[in-house]
């Protein structure tokens, strides 16, 4: 029987009770999914899974997003439908490739997984594999709080309103090298700022730092007014009321629903500790074996990609 445990009074739940590495009962999926549509993020220790455990709990809840397919580049882990979220390269060392390492900054931003993309996330699975001693947790905002303690005005303001979401500009604030005409040039994604989570029936905010601060980024708006509205949003959002963070054990898993969070990596010595971590991402919308022939968009989007943000280039180039 599944117990959960919150976190905070209104967002973050600490779950146990299940075995993740078996196949769950129907109502146990329910459990799961009615635990996720209340508290936005569960986490769940020690689970004992493996690769192809995490990928078949994984499809419980959707389409899994897959890693695109690279001829000349080898691939560290057993299943496409893992994103390889750590600091090794294809060989399992610690990589020192620039072009890796500053990819990764990125992820020390705000932000939802595949903002990017037209087809957006839902549920994004992290499961620890190897972690380093001391740093390398995870902080997680809660955007339907968020969204309620708004001002009236502001939620007027904001009803309506399109963001334009970028990959390349999440990047480039991290600070990769790329211009804003580069950037326009590639596939964005537009999305609503806010929108109505499904699961819960509440509003929530939909930004994150892939929701660009270039001329569109909010349509309709003047470049300088979204750009401020934007920034504004974030750190509301991240504000401490809304926000927690989770320390991780090899065996940890933490589940966390896009549609109405943010989230974002803490620092830690990337250079000399490890830190393997291993996600799966699901499609909004999909049942677990819907779209199973063809390859995700994911594959012309990355083909487009300037090579100082391709991490499985960087990793190929720097064997």
């Amino acid at each position: 029987m599944l117990t959960v445990t919150p976190i905070t009074p209104r967002f973050g739940a600490t779950c146990s009770g299940l075995d993740l590495t078996r196949k769950l009962t129907p109502a146990e999926v329910c459990e799961v999914t009615d635990a996720m549509d209340q508290w936005g993020i569960t986490v769940w220790r020690n689970t004992g899974m493996s690769d192809a455990d995490h990928v078949e709990f994984s499809r419980n809840f959707g389409f899994l997003e897959r890693v695109p397919l690279r001829e000349d580049t080898p691939y560290r882990l057993p299943f496409r439908e893992l994103f390889d979220a750590s600091n090794l390269n294809a060989q399992g060392d610690i990589t020192n490739d620039p072009a890796a390492i500053l990819y990764r900054k990125g992820d020390r931003l705000w932000h939802t997984d595949s903002a990017f993309m037209s087809l957006r996330t839902s549920y994004s699975l992290l499961l620890a594999h190897d972690v380093p001693r001391e740093g390398g947790e995870t902080w997680f905002a809660d955007t339907r709080s968020a969204y309620d303690d708004l001002s009236q005005a502001m939620k007027d303001k904001l009803e309506g309103l399109i963001g334009v979401n970028s990959l390349w500009w999440s990047r480039k604030q991290a600070g990769a090298d790329i211009s804003e005409e580069e950037i326009d040039a590639r596939p964005k994604a537009e999305h609503p700022l806010v929108h109505v989570h499904k699961g819960s029936g509440r509003k929530a905010l939909f930004i994150a730092a892939h929701t660009m601060d270039v001329t569109g980024d909010i349509k309709g708006m003047d470049q300088a007014e979204g750009r401020a509205l934007i920034r504004e949003l974030i750190e509301h959002a991240t504000q401490p009321q809304y926000i927690f963070s989770v320390s991780w054990n090899a065996g940890d898993m933490v589940i966390w629903d896009n549609l109405c969070s943010m989230h974002k990596g803490g620092e830690y010595d990337y250079t000399t500790r490890r830190r393997d971590m291993r996600r799966t991402t699901v499609r909004e919308g999909t049942e677990p074996h819907q779209l199973e022939t063809g390859d995700d968009p994911y594959g012309e989007l990355f083909a487009m990609a300037p090579r100082v943000v391709d991490i499985n280039a960087a990793r190929a180039a720097g064997q």
